[in-house]
């Protein structure tokens, strides 16, 4: 059985005449998923504003746009596998910051948290961009906020876009 790409899927040969497909940041259409983290909230207030801004501008409606906010950073992942398997998102983001303190809980946090986000994405089949930063220190994450949040975003739509391109 043939299945038919999408209209905005480009595909190139650019290597050998094998066929590429190529990287769509369309957002129309897609529904987005993002869920917050309120620990840190200034730093997640931030990845989360130029995180939709960046959808906005890939053409991701408003309307299909939802957003959810947890405590912290070791509640996304549930929060994120109970929005994947909901059938009503074609990606997820994860926004949060975990700073290190003096005491193992940072990485205690960091790594549990991130193989969580993993397995859901995993076991959902549905594309996360995990935008979770996890610096040394508050100044390092005030530095890389803007540029997470939009950089998810794209990751967001393009792998969306690509999921639906490989069937």
């Amino acid at each position: 059985m043939q299945r038919t790409q999408p209209e905005n899927t480009r595909r190139t040969a650019r290597y050998d005449g094998i066929v590429e497909l190529e990287p769509d940041f369309a957002g129309t259409g897609l529904r987005v998923g993002i869920v917050m983290a309120r620990f840190n909230l200034d730093i997640c207030e931030g990845l989360l504003s130029t995180c939709t801004d960046e959808l906005l501008k890939l053409g991701v409606a408003r309307s299909d746009i939802r957003i959810v906010t947890v405590p912290g950073a070791l509640e996304i992942p549930l929060t994120l596998q109970a929005m994947g398997k909901s059938g009503r998102f074609d990606a997820l983001v994860a926004l949060g910051a975990v700073v290190r303190g003096e005491t193992y809980h940072f990485e205690l946090v960091s790594n549990e948290m991130g193989a969580g986000i993993t397995r859901v994405c995993l076991d959902t089949g549905v594309p996360i961009a995990n935008g979770v930063l996890t610096t040394e220190d508050e100044d390092q994450a005030v530095a890389r906020m803007s540029e997470k949040g939009a950089d998810c975003a794209r990751a967001a739509v393009e792998m969306a876009n690509l999921l639906k391109a490989l069937k």
